[in-house]
Parts: C-alpha cells; sequence; structure tokens
C-alpha cells in the first residue's frame, strides 16, 4: 500500500470518527479520549509502515539507479571503444585515399609529359619532312629497306644510272638480264594538300600522279638497256596508296588504270614486299636451273672421262693376255731347255730345240 493510500484512509477513519461523535453526540470524555488515541496510534503505525515502504523504494531506486549508471557507462565506454575504432578505419581511408590522390597526380603529371614530348616529336617530324627532299629521302630509306629484307645483296641495286639518257633511277631488280626499274619520289605534298582540303584538292593529286607516271615511263622504261617494259611506282604509305586507288575523274578514269596503260604500276610497301617475295622465288627458281646446268655439265664432263678410261681399261687388259700368253710360251721353251741340259748332263744327246730362244712376236709386241 503506498503513502497516499494510507492517508486517504486516514482521512475517511477521521472522517467517520467524527461522524461517529457527531451521531453518537458527545458521549464521555474517556470514550473520546480512548478514540483519538487509537487514531493516533494508528496514524503512527500507517506512518511508520509509509515510511518503511518509502525507504524501501528508495533503496530500490538507489539501486536501479547504479545499474543504469554502470551500463551507461559501460555503454559510453563501448561507445569510446567503438568511436575509436571507427576513427581509426577512417584515419586508414583516408590515408589510403590520399596516397591513391598522390599516384593519380603523378601519373597524371606523367601523362602531361608524355603528351608534350610526343607533341614536341610530331612538331619535330613534321619539321622533318617539311620539304619535298626530305620526303623523297624517306620514300627511297624505306624502299631499301624493304629491298634488303627480301632479296639478296647481288639481286638489287640503288640509285642505278642508265648510260645512254644518264638518268638515275632509285633502285633496279636484277631478274636474269633484264632490270625491273623502281620509283620511290611519290609526289606527296599534293597528298598533304589533299588531306588539309579535302576533295577539293583532289584534282590537283590526280594531276600531279599523273605527271609523276608520265615521268617514269619516259625516263625509267628503256629496253635498250635491258629494263622491261614497265616500272614501279613506289608509294610509301598505305593510306596514300588507297586514295590513289580511290581517285578518278571523267575525263581520265581512275587513277590507277591511267598509271597501267603508261605501263607504271603503283605499289603500297605490303604490295611491294609480295612482289619482291614472286621475285625472290623467281631468282631462287634461276639459280635451280643454272646449278642443274652446272650438274648436266659435270655429268657430261664425268661420262667423257669414263669413256676414257674404259678404253685405257681395255687397253691394260689386252697388255695384261698378252703378257700370259708371252709368260706361258716363255714358261715352255724353258722346260724344253731345262730337259735338254738335264739330258747333256747325262751324256745323252739332247733332243733337237723347236724354234730359238729369241723372243717371240708377242715378246716383241710387249717389250
Amino acid at each position: 500500500m503506498t503513502a497516499v493510500a494510507w492517508v486517504v484512509l486516514g482521512v475517511l477513519v477521521a472522517a467517520a470518527a467524527a461522524w461517529v461523535a457527531w451521531s453518537a453526540g458527545k458521549r464521555g470524555e474517556d470514550q473520546l479520549s480512548s478514540v483519538r488515541q487509537e487514531l493516533q496510534n494508528s496514524l503512527a503505525t500507517q506512518n511508520q509502515a509509509i515510511a518503511s515502504q518509502i525507504n524501501g523504494l528508495m533503496l530500490a531506486v538507489n539501486q536501479q539507479l547504479g545499474q543504469v549508471r554502470q551500463e551507461l557507462q559501460t555503454g559510453v565506454s563501448n561507445t569510446s571503444q567503438l568511436a575509436s575504432d571507427a576513427q581509426r578505419e577512417v584515419a586508414q581511408k583516408l590515408q589510403s585515399s590520399t596516397e591513391a590522390l598522390l599516384q593519380m597526380s603523378q601519373k597524371i603529371g606523367e601523362v602531361q609529359q608524355t603528351s608534350q614530348d610526343l607533341s614536341k616529336a610530331t612538331q619535330t617530324l613534321q619539321s622533318i619532312l617539311g620539304g619535298a627532299k626530305t620526303r623523297g629521302t624517306l620514300g627511297e630509306v624505306t624502299l631499301e629497306r624493304l629491298l634488303q629484307d627480301a632479296l639478296p645483296q647481288n639481286a638489287y641495286a640503288t640509285q642505278h644510272r642508265f648510260s645512254s639518257t644518264g638518268a638515275i633511277v632509285d633502285a633496279i631488280v636484277r631478274s636474269g638480264d633484264r632490270l625491273l626499274t623502281i620509283d620511290s619520289k611519290f609526289p606527296l605534298e599534293a597528298y598533304r594538300r589533299l588531306i588539309e582540303s579535302g576533295d577539293p584538292a583532289r584534282r590537283d593529286f590526280a594531276l600531279a600522279v599523273r605527271k609523276h607516271a608520265d615521268s617514269i615511263a619516259e625516263k625509267y622504261i628503256l629496253p635498250d638497256e635491258n629494263t622491261f617494259d614497265y616500272a614501279l611506282m613506289f608509294v610509301p604509305s598505305e593510306g596514300v596508296y588507297y586514295e590513289l586507288l580511290m581517285t578518278h575523274d571523267a575525263k581520265w578514269g581512275r587513277l590507277d588504270e591511267y598509271c597501267r596503260t603508261k605501263r607504271v604500276f603503283p605499289v603500297s610497301p605490303n604490295t611491294f614486299y609480295a612482289c619482291l617475295s614472286a621475285v625472290a622465288i623467281s631468282l631462287q627458281g634461276q639459280k635451280i636451273e643454272e646449278n642443274a646446268r652446272h650438274l648436266l655439265s659435270s655429268l657430261s664432263g664425268l661420262k667423257k672421262q669414263m669413256e676414257t678410261f674404259e678404253s685405257l681399261y681395255e687397253k691394260l687388259g689386252g697388255h695384261l693376255r698378252h703378257a700370259q700368253q708371252c709368260y706361258e710360251d716363255a714358261e715352255s721353251r724353258l722346260n724344253r731347255a731345262r730337259n735338254s741340259l738335264e739330258q747333256m748332263s747325262q751324256g745323252a744327246l739332247p733332243e733337237p730345240v723347236q724354234g730359238t730362244l729369241e723372243p717371240s712376236g708377242k715378246w716383241k709386241e710387249l717389250f
């Protein structure tokens, strides 16, 4: 029972007592005193009980508050540990992110440096290839490298001069007694204008290539100097070669067909290497044919030597047979002479010896 209930009960009891006193009248002073004493005792008892209960409640509340305080302290400690771990992980993540950003910055700096170097190299290359003479030299170098890779050194020559005209061709390929002429001075300046200006400059590009084909046909196709009746126009780039194949106009038709009508065949590095491979196979066939001719010549000489040896062998056999016959005749005559000597030693007259001991005709022939 709570303290409030006890108070209410006391008030009710007091009210009841007052009502009894009022209803019964004034009974005696003794009864009123006794009732008052009982009420006081009852109230004191109730106050003690209420105080005891309040003390118990305060003790329970204090215990619960202590447990709550301990739990709060434990939670705070755990929270501090979790916060410390979280701070540590966040610090590690921040450090990793900082290192990654630093590496990324370094990579970006390297890329920028590489880009700058590449830009400088491009500018240098453009300045190197700025002149027509330099671009022609580049084509000659590329042509010579392809020749070195595909053919033996004695099968080609560079900067060949024709005796009849004095013209110098960039390269020749020897195929037996004939010469295959190759020009590498392609008009790259016209191609550069085509790339910069687009289709409006294609007509100039076609005109420059046609003039170049005419020049090759005139200067390098010389049957009197054992050249083939065609020549090769070396195009030093696959992209340029593609533009050449795709270029045509209404008057002259396709550009590559015009070149072929002049007996000038454009070749790119890939197609030229294929042509050189075919030439190399042809040269190998010629070498095999030449070796076969040498072998046949050697066999013919060996046959003659065998015939001579056979004649000597037969002659030697005849001599040996004659010597054998002479040996047998000499042995027969020697036996007869021995018998005659034996008969003379015994005092008997020897039988007349048939013939003489002079060499016979076979001995004379032998000696």
